[in-house]
């Protein structure tokens, strides 16, 4: 790599959703899901920022199935903004489902962003929802605190981690995506996807051992 991994102040670890709704047993469980807290919780040692993003739904949210007469679970519908899949509820607000996995070392995370707490629009992306308009602020928070380069983990590889990583590069930040420390929910071929537009964007992809 033509640049240096030494960490510093500039660096920051964004830890995307690593809810119990998205573990095993979780209304939206990420196969192996869990198995990531260990890595995540060496990587927050290591790291001088840690972050991490909260999905938030109100009940009624309009990415869930429930809310579409009708439609089941990972189909697809219209909303203003384009195409949604409908997930199953999860992650509503204040429900055990949406608390951070009880394993995760959150005592030194500096920040805790709640997302997609608005009923009409989902927010896959820590920086923006899914009408890709709406911001979540997370850009001006990093710039303040002269963030450059932004390492990403958690759940899933393909879905939020995959949007937070394109929007990070957008925002132009440095962005780096930490495999290993990441599980996917690969939805008809969305891992190969995922990664191949990460690749192509400029996203770095590398495991914890090379930090």
């Amino acid at each position: 790599m033509s640049h240096s991994l030494n960490l510093s102040s500039r660096d920051a670890l964004l830890i995307i959703d690593l809810q119990n709704d998205f573990c095993t047993g979780g209304a939206l469980a990420v196969p192996e899901g869990e198995a990531i807290v260990p890595v995540v919780n060496k990587l927050i040692d290591r790291f001088p920022h840690a972050l991490a993003t909260q999905d938030w739904h109100p009940e009624g949210h309009l990415s869930f199935a429930s809310s579409h007469e009708g439609q089941a679970p990972y189909g697809t519908v219209e909303l203003s903004y384009g195409e949604q899949v409908l997930w199953p509820d999860h992650c509503v607000q204040g429900e055990d489902g949406s608390t951070l996995h009880s394993d995760l070392n959150k005592n030194t995370l500096e920040l805790i962003l709640r997302k997609g707490f608005r009923r009409e629009i989902d927010s896959y992306s820590a920086f923006f929802e899914n009408d890709k308009t709406t911001s979540t602020g997370l850009t001006g928070y990093l710039k303040e605190r002269q963030i450059e380069r932004v390492f990403l983990c958690g759940l899933a590889t393909d879905f939020c981690v995959y949007y937070s990583a394109i929007d990070a590069i957008k925002q132009g930040f440095e962005t780096f995506v930490i495999a290993d420390a990441c599980r996917a929910i690969d939805l008809d071929g969305s891992l190969a996807k995922a990664m191949t537009h990460m690749r192509e964007s400029g996203v770095e992809i590398l495991s914890s051992d090379e930090l």
